[in-house]
């Protein structure tokens, strides 16, 4: 049976760093933004704050719907072990490289600064716990390295810092209506 609370406990915290792949939806504009992630992308700060690293990569809807003061569900399940999906119901605060807060998570992932679009800060101010004994057994293999490797072409090729500027400014609001 489901159950709903306002901060994570420990158990979910420790579920949390054990997952490979997570959900990301966000909606400011109408639609619903999905996304899975992947990579050690998420560091959990507190009971109810979670750092994501956001990597370059296609658009950058997670930035549009948090600077358009979205809303977001973080979605947590068991592929292996016992049943379990965590959801966690945040506001996010985008990190970008110019803060002191940016620096500091990017030595807490020990990961490349150009891989690193930016950094969200989420204030959970709600989690949904469920059995999700629906979810299929699966196995974690690997992880993919096409987007690194991709990240780390353009930036060779000097061509990044444009792709990100490009994919990281919100679009203008009145031209999506």
């Amino acid at each position: 049976m489901g159950k709903q609370y306002k901060q994570l406990t420990q158990n979910d915290i420790a579920f949390i760093k054990e997952q490979k792949l997570f959900y990301l939806a966000s909606a400011s504009l109408g639609e619903v933004n999905l996304s899975p992630k992947g990579y050690d992308s998420i560091r959990v700060l507190n009971e109810s704050t979670i750092i994501f690293m956001n990597y370059a990569g296609s658009g950058n809807r997670t930035h549009r719907d948090a600077a358009n003061n979205g809303e977001f569900t973080l979605v947590f399940n068991a592929f292996s072990g016992k049943a379990n999906i965590i959801r966690l119901f945040c506001k996010a605060e985008i990190i970008n490289d110019d803060s002191s807060e940016y620096k500091e998570y990017l030595e807490s992932f020990n990961e490349k600064k150009e891989l690193v679009r930016n950094f969200f800060k989420f204030n959970i101010y709600a989690v949904e716990s469920s059995c999700g004994e629906s979810v299929p057994y699966m196995d974690y293999i690997r992880d993919r390295t096409t987007i690194k490797e991709w990240v780390v072409k353009m930036d060779k090729s000097d061509k990044l810092e444009k792709y990100k500027e490009k994919h990281f400014t919100p679009p203008d609001l009145n031209k999506l209506t």
